[in-house]
């Protein structure tokens, strides 16, 4: 197991949906934001079921996800084993320890109690970019949350939907940009996509989607209109603070 970027870094006690949730994170390096918060809001799950986070960080989605829908259980991986400690910590402080189990390991090379055909749901926040694209942040642990190492997109993708049960569903949030590259690794093994873009503001060019796609479904692609986040530079719209700040799950249509 490589070491933790995090392990003797300070963390700041921070705070989610509208202090509801407690979050201990790294001061410095990769921060938690909305991003988490949105795909937990877009995971469709029911109490009884089964959920897989890849890529949990300090756990902030999979908290958010087992806020909104009790009686769920979650399996979470982490591959930094210091993030992995502290997305066990915060379950702890916020009485879902019994809902979350957090996991060490990496995505091409899983625990053994994470298994193929499993999962009602797998959802994640990969990193956004590209090796080749972009140079990498000078702190480790940024660099390790924002830019593809050893696991590229379709690894991640691929992984996914080999954990996925047959029907089940794999929810990710990646850039607007990368649309085309998450279709095409998830043609084969995932379909009956659900494409919900985030729109900064009205007018403006989506930075961010959400997709939802199921394993074993053949059916066709869908679009739908999406939210609108921000109402002016500094105020989010009402749509979005429901979700954000009163943990309301995202719905893809009325």
């Amino acid at each position: 197991m490589q070491q933790s970027p995090h392990m003797d870094t300070d963390t700041s006690d921070d705070r989610l949906f509208g202090g509801r949730l407690a979050l201990l994170q790294p001061t410095h390096g990769h921060r938690v934001g909305i991003d988490a918060v949105l795909l937990a809001a877009a995971v469709a799950a029911q109490p009884g079921e089964l959920a897989l986070e890849a890529g949990t960080g300090v756990g902030a989605a999979s908290l958010c996800l087992a806020t909104r829908v009790a009686g769920l259980r979650i399996d979470a991986l982490e591959i930094d084993p210091g993030l992995a400690q502290l997305a066990r910590q915060n379950a702890q402080r916020n009485g879902l320890a019994d809902t979350i189990e957090i996991h060490c390991g990496d995505i091409l090379s899983p625990p053994y109690r994470i298994t193929s055909d499993t999962y009602h749901h797998v959802f994640m926040n990969p990193p956004f970019q590209q090796p080749q694209m972009s140079s990498a942040s000078p702190q480790p642990g940024r660099a390790m949350a924002h830019q593809e190492g050893a696991a590229m997109l379709r690894d991640w993708i691929k992984f996914a939907a080999a954990m996925a049960r047959p029907g089940g569903c794999v929810t990710l949030i990646h850039r607007a940009d990368r649309l085309d590259d998450v279709l095409a690794a998830l043609k084969g093994r995932a379909g009956g996509c659900e494409i919900f873009p985030l729109w900064p503001g009205v007018g403006k060019p989506a930075k961010r989607v959400i997709v939802r796609a199921y394993k074993g479904d053949a059916g066709p692609l869908r679009l739908f209109p999406g939210l609108v986040l921000h109402a002016t530079d500094s105020k989010y719209t009402d749509a979005a603070e429901s979700i954000l700040r009163h943990a309301q799950a995202l719905a893809f249509s009325d």
